[in-house]
């Protein structure tokens, strides 16, 4: 008897909310590997967030304290640009940021690369039962970025807090008074979405790789 596709596709289907289930009872599973992911994720982030909050408390110095506060700011190592009155990151800082945002995204590749290593067999009993490959995608897509929301919310929370310590043991309380809450916040949230893209890159390839195994393969693979 012929199915038409469009019956075939909606009575397999996953309900998202079924997929969301199923993501956070993997992460239960794999508990300590995915912490291995997220600490990478959390160390970069707060990298990320400390420098973007420093420049936002060197703007409010500058804004505030005049040419006093643009000469204590070229004497902590920021640069400073007093005829704009601006301040911006130092190229070596720059570099760095860099650095660490790569080295967290391929050591996110390499985990969800062991991971679904790891998981060949239960991927091929998933595609034998009927789970198409967008399913297996949205599984690990969904998971990916359920371990980003949380490394980088820590991430930026803790780069944060250690740069308002840090600036106000240095220039004293002024650098707290001075600071703009908004741009402060706006620099944490930049710093979790930019933890949330890595998350969601370093899995896409790992992610493909899973969603386009032949199922007899995944059963038969041996790790």
């Amino acid at each position: 008897m012929n199915i038409p596709a469009g019956k075939v596709d909606r009575l397999i289907s996953l309900p998202f909310s079924k997929s969301v289930e199923i993501s956070f009872k993997s992460l239960k599973v794999r508990f300590f590997r995915s912490m291995i992911t997220v600490s990478s994720l959390v160390l970069a982030v707060s990298f990320l967030s400390f420098v973007l909050v420093n420049l936002d408390i060197a703007a409010g110095l500058l804004e505030h304290g005049g040419k006093d506060a643009a000469r204590a700011l070229l004497q902590a190592g920021y640069d400073v640009d007093t005829a704009q009155s601006a301040v911006t990151m130092s190229a070596k800082e720059r570099w760095i940021v860099i650095l660490s945002l790569l080295v967290c995204t391929v050591g996110i590749i390499n985990a969800q690369l062991m991971s679904v290593t790891e998981r060949f067999s239960e991927i091929g009993v998933m595609k034998c039962l009927g789970a198409l490959d967008s399913m297996i995608l949205r599984i690990f897509l969904l998971e990916a970025a359920m371990q980003g929301l949380a490394g980088a919310s820590v991430g930026a929370f803790l780069g944060g807090i250690v740069s308002l310590l840090t600036n106000s043991i240095r220039f004293g309380f002024t650098a707290i008074h001075d600071l703009s809450i908004l741009s402060m916040l706006g620099s944490v949230g930049i710093a979790t979405l930019a933890g949330c893209l890595l998350s969601l890159l370093g899995v896409l390839y790992p992610a493909l790789l899973a969603a386009r195994m032949e199922p007899i393969n995944a059963i038969r693979a041996e790790h």
